[in-house]
């Protein structure tokens, strides 16, 4: 079988298995986007609490977030844990929200893809993974985020090798899928759900959607 029926026949296991997932949640794109970057290194759970105290202070705004003080927004993203980096990292990606693109996110959305991709990387604290979910779910750009689910899934179904790195393997996802901004995001939300549920580092492979994917 050819890699790119592998690919959407594993996405359809899991489809058929927990149904449309709409991810990422958020009630805008910069919401998406300090979302992205507070996600690093904890769950989702905790995001969320940080996010609520930025909305309950009404501070969900780029130019708010800049003007305020370290120790301020480090006190209000708390729940999400290592803070103070978080802090430092916000401040650096909304003041090059800000110095380059006036906070728009419809001028951001004009750079070509893999400019701005290259550009949010040059941004401190900005790796990757955290790149490509701004790009995917805040500006609706069809690229295709890898993350350790995403490794451990594929690797332990000997679809890749252990050892692919990230380049690699999003270039594997990229060539192999059609190019749909609607599947690259509704298939990388089918492998985190099915990598948190099932294929843990303990796995639950005799339960899992994919048990008979080989």
């Amino acid at each position: 079988m050819k890699n790119r029926d592998k690919l959407i026949d594993f996405f359809y296991k899991m489809y058929d298995h927990f149904g449309p997932l709409h991810w990422w949640p958020g009630d805008s794109p910069f919401e998406v986007m300090v979302g992205a970057i507070l996600t690093q290194n904890t769950s989702w759970a905790n995001v969320e609490k940080a996010i609520q105290n930025l909305k309950e202070k009404d501070l969900l705004d780029p130019h708010k977030l800049l003007n305020l003080s370290h120790e301020e927004l480090a006190a209000l993203i708390k729940p999400s844990g290592f803070f103070n980096i978080k802090a430092r990292r916000l401040k650096e990606f909304v003041n090059f929200f800000i110095h380059e693109y006036n906070g728009s996110v419809e001028k951001m959305k004009e750079e070509e893809l893999w400019y701005l991709r290259n550009k949010l990387l040059k941004v401190k604290g900005i790796g990757k993974e955290t790149a490509d979910s701004i790009l995917l779910y805040a500006l609706d750009m069809p690229i295709f985020v890898i993350d350790a689910y995403t490794k451990r899934i594929f690797s332990r179904h000997h679809i890749i090798p252990t050892d692919m790195d990230y380049d690699a393997l999003q270039h594997f996802f990229m060539e192999n899928l059609p190019q749909d901004l609607r599947l690259y995001n509704e298939y990388h939300a089918q492998i985190v759900l099915t990598g948190k549920t099932y294929c843990r580092k303990k796995p639950l492979c005799n339960i899992c959607p994919l048990k008979d994917m080989g």
